[in-house]
């Protein structure tokens, strides 16, 4: 009886931290596309230029490495022709060739011409979302297939391809190793932008920009150098969130209106890691394990749906705890969002 109880208990036990990591990792592949866009406004931010158009970049990221592979994939006499290398580096550069040219068109209507940040971005969005649907949509009747998406399932293969060790690891495997490359890119991504944004003279010279261009400007900084630049980066950046949803957590398919409301989220996770990268790796965790968490909690549908708020909720209170603080490294760069004119100053 002893021994009966005993072996329930370790089972239990067992269990329940099978379940922890299971947790942790689809909380992981869950937060990688929102580490993405986050860092990549927080460049973008830190260059005193507000780009609301994150979603519509990811979109425009993710459409084109689709369009991409979906082309490379069949101009394949077989699927077993596939080139590995190919298959990965030509949805990888057609995603970043759309959102940098994203990334050029808020530049040139913003920095160029000066017009209004937030309808810019707000309107990038709106531009993003069509332009993905309409060129899925193009692919779907290409494809002839009675179902509403796009399979790209040779590609997503090497974009998944984790670890071969992982699964004989345990909990520690599936926490950690268990994932494509696109996830440690990202982490590492965010981990440069940090030591850039701190250690780096080209990082001093990008906050200057953003905290006070007419000063940077002064003593001979190219100002719209570093909000094209560092707009267009952080565009890229945005769109490989894109390219990562549909390669790696959708498993190749590409569906219209796919992408629900992560490319917010992504904005949501700048302001609850207060304009630090580093930071969003663990915030993006704590994002992607609060949209999931209604999965792994009992209750009603309308309970699930309050669950799904979790990460709103969350950016609001430290939003108003860093607000009232008011530490200047807490908060937004001073210029974000105003456009620079020279003349002023």
């Amino acid at each position: 009886m002893i021994f009966n109880v005993a072996s329930l208990q370790s089972a239990a036990g067992a269990f329940s931290w099978t379940t922890v990591a299971v947790f942790l990792q689809r909380a992981i592949v869950q937060g990688i596309p929102l580490l993405y866009g986050s860092t990549g406004e927080i460049l973008t931010e830190k260059s005193g230029n507000l780009n609301l158009g994150i979603p519509g970049i990811m979109y425009i990221g993710g459409i084109s490495g689709v369009i991409g592979s979906f082309l490379y994939e069949n101009s394949l006499p077989s699927r077993d022709a596939i080139n590995p290398v190919l298959a990965i580096l030509i949805p990888l550069l057609c995603s970043v060739a759309g959102s940098l040219l994203a990334g050029l068109l808020y530049c040139f209507l913003t920095v160029s011409l000066r017009a209004n940040q937030n309808v810019t971005g707000l309107a990038l969005t709106t531009f993003g979302v069509g332009f993905g649907n309409f060129f899925g949509a193009s692919l779907m009747k290409l494809t002839g297939s009675d179902v509403p998406s796009v399979a790209l399932s040779a590609t997503s293969a090497f974009f998944k391809k984790a670890l071969p060790f992982a699964d004989k690891l345990g909990n520690f495997g599936t926490v950690f190793l268990s994932y494509g490359f696109m996830t440690y890119l990202a982490i590492l991504i965010a981990i440069v932008a940090a030591v850039v944004l701190k250690r780096t003279r080209i990082g001093l010279h990008l906050r200057s920009v953003g905290e006070n261009p007419a000063t940077a400007d002064a003593a001979g900084i190219n100002v719209n150098r570093y909000k094209y630049a560092f707009t267009c980066i952080g565009s890229v950046i945005a769109g490989f969130g894109g390219l990562y949803y549909v390669m790696d957590y959708a498993c190749g398919v590409w569906s219209n209106e796919g992408f629900g409301d992560r490319g917010w989220l992504a904005i949501a996770l700048v302001i609850f890691c207060i304009w630090r990268s580093n930071w969003g790796i663990l915030g993006s965790i704590l994002f992607g394990g609060l949209y999931i968490v209604y999965l792994f909690v009992p209750g009603s549908l309308s309970t699930q749906e309050l669950y799904k708020m979790l990460p709103y909720v969350v950016t609001l209170i430290v939003l108003i705890i860093t607000s009232a603080r008011k530490k200047r490294e807490n908060l937004p760069p001073a210029s974000l969002g105003l456009s620079y004119f020279r003349e002023d100053r």
